[in-house]
């Protein structure tokens, strides 16, 4: 049950970073959600240990593992972009 709550928040939150980095009608839904997933399984895994934050994959959904979640969908998205088309925008 966890790793369907989490491909969710993944989910959700890879869209909302596509929003936010205007490429929600450029690249599909598919696109934005897989790399919502992916950056919330490296930030879960690298950055929220390093900053002292809860760990999503751990169960772990406060405000601050969310948000770093959110900046790893973010950051993932603006690399997919610069190797896409060569600029994040």
């Amino acid at each position: 049950m966890g790793i369907i709550i989490l491909l969710v928040i993944g989910g959700v939150l890879g869209w909302l970073a596509s929003i936010m980095m205007r490429t929600d009608g450029q690249q599909g839904i598919l696109l934005n959600v897989v790399v919502g997933i992916v950056g919330a399984l490296l930030a879960g895994f690298v950055i929220n240990p390093l900053v002292g934050g809860g760990n999503i994959m751990a169960g772990d959904y406060s405000a601050s593992s969310l948000l770093v979640t959110f900046l790893g969908a973010v950051v993932l998205l603006g690399i997919v972009n610069l190797v896409r088309r060569g600029s994040v925008r």
